[in-house]
């Protein structure tokens, strides 16, 4: 597996793309902290987006949060927000498919967002990322 860090500076319309092109596919939702341990908040669920509030200061816009949403109805939604992210990581298969997306915060907690099956990009409709 390849993994490739996203610059902050791309990372709102990296998001943007990634979530219009996985919209629907069911991932797990995992969270890896050092008070907390390893922690799975959710599996197989749908995705339905990934979002990125942008903090405006003197140096321009800066994340301040992400926010992934899951699932397709009131009873299987959940939003797992991250607060101070300061790094993102698209992990891809051999063969170039996405297969997870990991998030880092500020505090060291790690967000992991895996797919259940990984498929490679010109199977896939919507942006092609890279």
């Amino acid at each position: 597996m390849a993994t490739q860090e996203i610059p902050s500076e791309r990372w709102r319309a990296f998001l943007d793309g990634f979530s219009r092109q996985h919209e629907g596919w069911l991932v797990s939702l995992e969270v890896f902290g050092a008070d907390i341990g390893a922690q799975e908040e959710a599996h197989e669920l749908p995705l339905e987006g990934i979002t990125t509030e942008l903090k405006n200061n003197e140096q321009g816009s800066e994340p301040e949060r992400i926010a992934i949403s899951l699932g397709n109805t009131p009873e299987d939604h959940l939003t797992h927000s991250i607060t101070g992210p300061t790094h993102i990581w698209l992990e891809q298969t051999q063969a170039g498919a996405n297969a997870a997306l990991e998030i880092e915060s500020a505090d060291e907690t790690k967000t992991l967002l895996r797919f259940r099956s990984a498929l490679p990009s010109e199977m896939v409709d919507g942006v092609v990322l890279g």
